[in-house]
């Protein structure tokens, strides 16, 4: 991707914030594209170019009742058929992602000296923040206006020395946001994940991977699905001190009642990642 896509996202951002809020009146296509500031036709053709759907189409999948249905009809979290790859064509995050976990006490035990490779990179989201330590992925941190990408590596790994390292970790970047097979085949590289938390972070994170590409499922659900149904409070903020976005699907979970809720990194981006992988899914089913 080139440094034009965080522009292009941005102008995306702007219309998917106003049919997210407006979806009741169907906004017209020249209202979208005036929140975008942009022609009819560029917009129509630079959205459906970045969505593979049509903007009244992406509409569809960020209504309510599209959200409750995607709830209703998603599979069970620790189905067998995910392992077996049989959930679809969509790229199963449970196979494409391994995770290592460590807890704060563990790492600081590691002693000084541990090395933190970073870089800025462009996504369909937006610009984010890489950092690796030995190899593993240790954050994917979205940017925001006037964020600094190394006081968030800090903030999340004191005991490192940053190094900044774009072009070792490019070929890491391009991995993460690339699309599925032409042919629908999962992903099997693996894209090792280092996460430092409490067991039950760990836990709860491990459990986000199980939900598939185009699926959602509840914050009540994540909470039985790691054998504490009454901690989805608990699990709530776990997903929300999630440091990996996207590998790890935290956008993925959503109210039981259908509403999309909040988001570390925005609810605008959240809306996007979710109509993004939805045209993306259904478009290989």
């Amino acid at each position: 991707m080139n440094t034009s896509n965080a522009y292009t996202y941005r102008q995306i951002a702007r219309a998917i914030e106003h049919l997210t809020t407006h979806f009741r009146e169907q906004p017209s296509l020249s209202e979208l594209a005036e929140k975008a500031n942009l022609s009819e036709f560029h917009f129509q053709r630079l959205f459906t170019e970045w969505a593979g759907v049509s903007p009244k189409k992406f509409g569809q999948y960020m209504t309510l009742e599209h959200a409750k249905a995607r709830l209703r009809n998603g599979a069970p979290l620790a189905d067998a058929a995910y392992e077996a790859g049989l959930s679809g064509t969509g790229r199963l995050h449970d196979l494409f992602v391994s995770i290592e976990g460590v807890t704060p006490g563990q790492f600081r035990q590691a002693g000084l000296g541990i090395v933190l490779s970073y870089g800025v990179f462009d996504s369909p989201f937006g610009h984010y923040v890489l950092g690796t330590i030995s190899g593993k992925i240790a954050l994917l941190h979205f940017l925001s206006e006037g964020d600094e990408p190394e006081t968030i590596l800090v903030t999340a790994w004191p005991e490192v020395t940053l190094q900044h390292e774009p072009a070792l970790l490019q070929p890491l970047a391009d991995q993460i946001f690339s699309s599925p097979a032409a042919n629908g085949a999962v992903q099997k590289d693996r894209l090792p994940v280092l996460l430092r938390g409490s067991a039950f972070q760990l836990k709860v994170w491990e459990a986000l991977l199980k939900i598939p590409e185009g699926h959602l499922a509840s914050y009540d659900r994540i909470a039985e699905a790691i054998g504490q149904p009454t901690a989805s409070r608990a699990v709530g903020t776990a997903i929300g001190s999630n440091p990996v976005g996207y590998l790890i699907p935290c956008h993925r979970v959503i109210k039981k009642t259908g509403l999309f809720g909040g988001y570390r990194w925005g609810a605008e981006r959240k809306q996007a990642m979710l109509g993004w992988e939805a045209a993306r899914t259904d478009s290989h089913s």
